[in-house]
């Protein structure tokens, strides 16, 4: 399963015993912002001998408010996103939300990222596989990880083999996320590789407020179980001021705090 994996880090120190890291922030705000980002964690990657995907949305589809911040435009946020992927020469991925949508963003990222919320619509998981590019399924928070063999299976029926699966928490209660570490096994049994979303799995939703609350002082912790669990990458939401972040700030990762982070997973990963 590795192949593609190998293909797509072409250039990079890729060493499948290791894990690899999905970052960046969770929108594209600015290009100020996204240059920021890129050069200061490809540097940190590259340091530790880490693959590294960038990470951004060109547009946010599933605000809780209809007041929140969606983006500066698609096909700016477009442009931007390729332009960053090749100043820094990193690979790139991107939500997207419509099976319409699947062609387009085919065109500036390297791996089309689906939404938990839209795991099980099969119409856009098959517009994804048929680009050829990889496919990263985030498991629905109200999906098993069994369940997701049929996510994999619908990508798969397209002829496109290049498939990875995210788990980023299940629905605990209205407004809570909870992870069970089971899904990485199970998940890695449906022959792809599994990636833990560090982030997100620590939203709490649905608040009254509309704005989306999160626990990032439990970061960490969350990575350094994905890891003990045998986990093939880590998928983390970082912002060099998180606080001003016009989506998912309250569980982002400061930027001045990932290299730290990241040195502690390697030690973990390499005692294992």
């Amino acid at each position: 399963m590795e192949d593609f994996l190998q293909e797509l880090f072409d250039g990079q120190d890729y060493d499948k015993q290791h894990f690899f890291l999905i970052a960046g922030p969770c929108v594209i705000e600015d290009e100020v912002i996204l240059n920021q980002v890129a050069e200061r964690v490809s540097t940190i990657c590259k340091s530790l001998g880490i693959p590294y995907i960038f990470k951004a949305s060109y547009r946010k589809a599933n605000r809780t408010s209809a007041s929140s911040f969606t983006g500066i435009g698609d096909k700016l946020g477009l442009n931007l996103l390729a332009k960053t992927g090749e100043k820094f020469n990193i690979p790139t991925t991107t939500d997207i939300h419509t099976s319409e949508e699947a062609s387009i963003a085919a065109k500036y990222a390297d791996i089309l990222q689906i939404p938990a919320f839209l795991c099980r619509q099969t119409d856009i998981l098959t517009a994804a596989g048929e680009t050829g590019k990889i496919v990263n399924i985030k498991k629905g928070q109200f999906v098993s990880g069994e369940a997701m063999k049929f996510a994999v299976d619908k990508v798969r029926l397209t002829g496109n083999n290049k498939i990875m699966l995210t788990e980023r928490g299940t629905t605990f209660g209205y407004q809570d996320l909870v992870v069970d570490y089971r899904n990485i096994p199970i998940m890695k049994s449906h022959g792809v590789p599994v990636v833990m979303d560090c982030t997100h799995s620590l939203q709490q939703p649905n608040q009254s407020s509309g704005i989306t609350g999160g626990n990032p002082k439990m970061i960490g912790t969350i990575a350094r179980a994905a890891i003990a669990a045998g986990v093939d990458g880590l998928f983390i939401e970082t912002h060099p001021d998180p606080s001003k972040a016009l989506s998912d700030g309250a569980n982002m990762l400061h930027l001045d705090y990932l290299e730290e982070l990241l040195q502690q997973l390697m030690r973990i990963r390499k005692s294992l």
